[in-house]
């Protein structure tokens, strides 16, 4: 090797190490930076809460049927409640894929700095049709689907709808309810 190769090599070697002890520095301080920000979350106390959703179903305008699920979740958080079946479905010839129906509730609260109480909040309710609404279908499951999506400002201990839609098949109407308790 020439002499010229071998102080170019030996630069390459020294820019190398240069790079890695400023990379390992850069690393420990994120490190650093992290292990504060954790000990600080540890320091900051949680705030628990406990969410009342109940899905109602009124017909005209009397409650005919109420379903009732709840979930503790800390503050700025998201937790979810998922009960139901997967049945499978073929849309190929030999291929199957499988879909969700029943019940999922997914939500999040997040407390502001003004300490305002904010939910997002996402439903989806799907069933199987009653025969009489399947006309046509008879030979696969029809499956009835209510979603709602939605972000509000809340109030604890007091119960409020957070959305309701009207069921195109029936006179009936659908509420999702929601009542916000903080948990000591």
């Amino acid at each position: 090797m020439t002499i010229v190769k071998q102080i170019a090599a030996m630069g390459v070697v020294v820019m190398a190490l240069g790079f890695a002890g400023g990379f390992s520095k850069i690393l420990a301080q994120e490190s650093s930076s992290a292990s504060k920000d954790a000990a600080q979350d540890l320091a900051t106390p949680l705030e628990a809460y406990r969410l009342d959703f109940s899905v109602n179903e009124l017909e005209d305008g009397k409650k005919v049927n109420s379903r009732q699920y709840s979930i503790n979740l800390n503050a700025n958080t998201a937790n979810e409640i998922k009960i139901g079946t997967r049945v499978p479905v073929e849309p190929k010839a030999g291929e199957f894929q499988y879909i969700d129906v029943g019940t999922n509730i997914w939500s999040r609260l997040d407390v502001r700095k003004n300490g305002q109480l904010e939910l997002a909040m996402r439903t989806d309710l799907s069933n199987f049709a009653i025969p009489e609404q399947a006309s046509g279908h008879e030979s696969r499951p029809v499956i009835r689907q209510l979603k709602i999506t939605a972000g509000t400002l809340v109030l604890i201990g007091r119960p409020m709808v957070l959305g309701s839609v009207d069921d195109p098949n029936s006179k009936r109407q659908f509420q999702v309810e929601v009542t916000v308790t903080k948990l000591r």
